[in-house]
């Protein structure tokens, strides 16, 4: 992708079952993996907005755009960019992309430091000083940069190992920094198929003891867990909620304006980022 232009403080941000991450890595993944040549322009369509209205537009685009799109800060307002094949949608600016665009997207999966891990791609290297989790976006949705995924990681380094369920996840970053904490078993379930592969890989190039495995958390029956992480959408994790046992649960995945409806759970902490946020439940007895 070609994103050239001085800017900064730029989120990605990926809607669907299993994480919030990078859109255009996904969508390479299924490029490559099909081993198929796609012909059809690859366009990028963009809005502006004050950012006073961020919040308002982030929540407009998740319904317009729900596999992904890009939030970049340019001249003191929000862009808000999505990538489409053929057409582009009526009332927002589109320009092409540049061919090259498959390897360029590496450009944007940049390594994060996120309480005591580094978390990145292969082709980086980690510091001696952090314990390293190596995600390749090629093979999943994006390598934990994004807001929600780090408040995750970050509100799970702060709690007393145990077992563990990973709802929607996705590269299985979280199940896999679980791990690494000590959590055990770790669970991980999705609905996506292509995300079930890209955990399990993960996992194993990380050397970490999961368990990964397809499937809808918020019909399917339950198993009881010491603590759920649940980094998915408003509505999911409200549909979760009711029928997750863990004493503990870690929900992500909406808006800092968004306040989850908690039934039996009550908020012992909460963590805001780029607009995001992450909260920590209690099962009130």
């Amino acid at each position: 992708m070609a994103e050239c232009e001085a800017r900064t403080q730029v989120a990605v941000v990926c809607r669907h079952t299993g994480a919030a991450e990078d859109a255009a890595s996904r969508r390479t993944a299924r490029l490559h993996d099909s081993d198929v040549v796609v012909n059809r322009a690859l366009k990028r369509v963009s809005v502006r907005v004050p950012l006073e209205r961020a919040e308002e537009a982030r929540a407009e685009w998740i319904e317009r755009f729900p596999d992904g799109f890009v939030e970049v800060v340019v001249a003191g307002e929000l862009e808000l960019a999505a990538y489409v094949e053929g057409e582009a949608p009526s009332g927002l600016s589109a320009t092409d992309v540049e061919p090259g665009w498959e390897e360029r997207w590496r450009e944007f999966h940049r390594p994060v430091r996120v309480g005591p891990f580094w978390i990145g791609p292969p082709w980086e290297t980690p510091p001696t000083d952090a314990v390293p989790l190596v995600i390749d976006p090629g093979r999943a949705f994006g390598t934990g940069a994004h807001a929600t995924t780090r408040l995750c990681v970050e509100l799970l380094a702060e709690l007393e190992p145990g077992s563990l369920l990973d709802v929607g996840t996705g590269s299985g970053i979280v199940a896999i920094a679980a791990a690494k904490l000590g959590f055990a078993p770790v669970l991980g379930v999705d609905v996506d198929p292509a995300a079930v592969e890209a955990a399990r890989t993960n996992a194993a190039v990380n050397a970490a003891a999961i368990d990964v495995r397809e499937g809808d958390a918020t019909t399917e029956p339950l198993q009881a867990f010491d603590v759920a992480v649940a980094n998915i959408s408003l509505a999911l994790v409200e549909s979760l909620l009711p029928r997750v046992g863990a004493r503990t649960v870690v929900t992500s995945g909406y808006l800092e304006s968004d306040e989850p409806h908690l039934g039996r759970y009550a908020r012992r902490a909460r963590r805001v980022r780029d607009g995001w946020a992450a909260d920590l439940l209690e099962r009130a007895e």
